[in-house]
C-alpha cells in the first residue's frame, strides 16, 4: 500500500513530551516509520528518551514478530484480544493497520474489541481470545481446560508463541498506557471501517455459545 500521511489528533498527545530521535539508530528508525505511515509518530518521540530501552523493545519486538509457529490470523487475534482487554488505543489502531497492509481478515480483525458478541469467530479463534484475556488478569486466569484445549488444537510450540505474544503485548500495552500514547490515527490512513466497541464488562463475561476446546 502506498505510504499515506498519518493525522496527529488530540488523542495523540502523550504524558512525556517527545523528543527528537538521534544518531544512526535514530536515522534508521526515523527511515523505517516515514515509509511506512508518512512520519514520525509521537510515541517513538517518548520512547526516544531512553534509546537503549527502545532498542531492546523494538529488537525483541520483531523476534517475536517474526516467530511462525502460531497461524498470523490467531497471532493477530491475540494481540488485539489484549490490547482492547488492557485498553491500548495505539495497539488497536496499529495492529487493526498491519492487519489491513498484510492481507489478513479485516472484518474478523475489527470485530475483536467484541469478540464475545460478535458471530464471525470460529470456535478456535474464540478460545485464543479468551486465552488472551485469561493472561491480562491478575494473577493470570488461564484454566486448566482451556489450556489443555489449546493445546490439542495447536500444539505446543504454537501454545507457548501464542503466551509469548500476549506476554509482549501485555508489556507494550501497559507501558503506552501508563505513558499516555494512544492512537495516532493508523487505520484513519487506510480509511479502515471503526473498530468495534469492546462491550461493557465483556472480560468477565463466558464466551456465548463456544464450547472449550471446540474445533472450528
Amino acid at each position: 500500500m502506498p505510504t499515506q500521511s498519518v493525522p496527529t489528533t488530540e488523542t495523540s498527545q502523550t504524558r512525556i513530551p517527545p523528543t527528537d530521535l538521534t544518531g544512526v539508530f535514530g536515522t534508521v528508525v526515523k527511515f523505517a516509520a516515514r515509509r511506512m505511515v508518512g512520519r514520525v509518530p509521537d510515541s517513538m518521540g517518548v520512547l526516544a528518551h531512553h534509546p537503549a530501552l527502545m532498542r531492546a523493545s523494538m529488537g525483541i519486538g520483531r523476534k517475536i514478530e517474526a516467530l511462525d509457529e502460531l497461524d498470523s490470523d490467531l497471532a493477530t487475534y491475540a494481540v488485539m484480544a489484549t490490547a482492547a482487554r488492557v485498553g491500548c488505543s495505539w495497539c488497536l489502531d496499529f495492529n487493526y493497520y498491519k492487519a489491513h497492509n498484510d492481507g489478513l481478515d479485516e472484518v474478523k480483525a475489527r470485530q475483536v474489541p467484541n469478540w464475545r458478541a460478535a458471530s464471525v469467530f470460529t470456535p478456535l479463534e474464540r478460545n485464543v481470545m479468551e486465552y488472551a484475556e485469561a493472561m491480562c488478569e491478575t494473577p493470570p486466569a488461564v484454566t486448566d481446560e482451556l489450556s489443555a484445549a489449546l493445546l490439542a488444537e495447536l500444539g505446543p510450540a504454537a501454545l507457548v508463541e501464542l503466551a509469548a505474544r500476549v506476554a509482549f503485548m501485555n508489556m507494550s500495552s501497559r507501558m503506552n498506557v501508563a505513558l499516555g500514547i494512544h492512537s495516532e490515527g493508523y487505520a484513519e490512513s487506510c480509511e479502515l471501517p471503526p473498530l468495534a466497541t469492546r462491550a461493557t464488562g465483556a472480560a468477565s463475561e463466558p464466551a456465548r455459545g463456544v464450547g472449550v476446546g471446540s474445533r472450528s
